[in-house]
């Protein structure tokens, strides 16, 4: 049933505005007005006219909008009563994309058929979960499985957003004050040694072209960053291989622990939802973030495909990560077993970033004490030199 959006104004003056059902726009003028309220201006709600677009700051809420869907069913709530409860309560985009869902399984399908149409909004594996939730009668339970993996999906995310909040402030910083050293404070006293006679130290010659460099050619130095940030883009989208190799191999094994866990959380949530296994490996490979892990794990899944066991198929992986998944195989909690050595990988991630970044404060400290350093001797060594030849 088509929906409209009004605005007017009640009896006591007070604006109205909001969202009705109805089957035209004299229906719809009716169902205001028995509303208490006189229309000012009705129009019907059109998807495609809002033309939202999915950005980033509206995945946060899926989640969310996941528990709340999740705890309209377990209470009792028909699903379409409960989407449009939903659709409701959020606003933009949210709120388009619930009623297109809504008006789609008002229209005979099933959710997770309305779900496939917004693929860019809602992940595969959710909408592959939404449908073994729709098969077994556990669609409540599912959504509940799922949000709860969403969630912590979301605070790994956050972690690592909070890890390098730290380093990219304090590199700002430096940059800024660097920056107004070499334009603004060190012409001013090397135009004193430059209008001397006597030979100037190496190091005061080295800061003198690097302060004119600042103070002449910041224009360049603006595009060598935009092209800088530009080329490592580039440079990710065509040698993403290399770069994720690059990334495995790292020291410390900080991101190895990451892969990991999404790994394991993902294939022990999808395993635990009921899916097939060379599905849940598909998605699962597909969520670790590292595309030579991802070429392993397909691979793993031909292997298990032909008979082999999933243990015996993921070459390069840990051997505890190994012998756990051969224990889970054997003993028939494969899912559980995973779940486990995720909350593991996710504790040991947690430990080495704290660790790289105890270790990456006094790195910092350190070299802009070098810097500040390299200036300082750059501005005393003539100034010994005149004091020198005044003597």
């Amino acid at each position: 049933m088509p929906q409209f959006l009004y605005n007017g104004y009640r009896s006591d003056g007070s604006p109205a505005s909001g969202t009705v059902e109805a089957d035209g726009l004299q229906d719809a003028v009716a169902n205001i007005k028995a509303l208490g309220v006189f229309p000012k201006h009705v129009s019907e709600y059109s998807y495609e006219e809002k033309r939202w677009s999915f950005r980033k700051k509206d995945r946060p809420l899926l989640p969310h909008i996941t528990r709340q869907l999740s705890t309209l069913l377990s209470s009792g709530v028909p699903l379409m009563e409960a989407l449009r409860s939903l659709s409701e309560e959020n606003r933009g985009f949210w709120r388009a994309i619930l009623i297109k869902i809504r008006e789609r399984v008002a229209g005979g399908s099933g959710l997770s058929r309305a779900l496939e149409e917004h693929e860019k909004v809602f992940p595969e594996f959710y909408i592959h979960m939404v449908a073994a939730g729709e098969q077994s009668g556990r669609l409540d339970k599912i959504l509940e499985r799922v949000a709860d993996f969403l969630e912590r999906q979301t605070a790994i995310q956050s972690k690592v957003r909070s890890a390098m909040v730290y380093p990219i402030f304090m590199s700002s910083v430096g940059i800024v004050v660097l920056s107004f050293l070499f334009t603004f404070v060190v012409p001013k006293i090397v135009r004193i040694f430059e209008n001397t006679k006597s030979a100037l130290p190496f190091i005061t010659v080295i800061l003198i072209y690097i302060s004119n460099f600042f103070v002449y050619y910041w224009w360049l130095l603006i595009i060598i960053a935009a092209s800088a940030v530009f080329g490592a883009r580039r440079l990710r989208e065509k040698n993403r291989p290399l770069i994720d190799r690059v990334k495995l191999n790292m020291p410390g094994g900080l991101l190895q622990s990451l892969y990991f866990s999404r790994f394991s959380r993902t294939l022990g949530f999808l395993l635990e939802g009921g899916l097939p296994m060379l599905r849940s490996l598909e998605l699962s490979g597909r969520s670790c973030g590292n595309v030579i892990l991802e070429e392993k794990i397909l691979e793993a899944a031909k292997s298990v495909a032909e008979g082999a066991r999933l243990s015996s198929s993921l070459i390069g992986f840990p051997p505890v990560l190994l012998q756990l998944i051969a224990t889970g195989e054997k003993s028939g909690t494969l899912a559980e077993v995973l779940n486990r050595a995720a909350s593991s990988y996710e504790e040991e991630f947690g430990r080495k970033v704290e660790k790289a970044l105890s270790l990456l404060e006094p790195l910092m400290i350190l070299l802009m004490g070098l810097i500040v350093g390299f200036i300082v001797l750059a501005v005393l060594l003539p100034m010994f030199q005149l004091n020198q030849l005044v003597k």
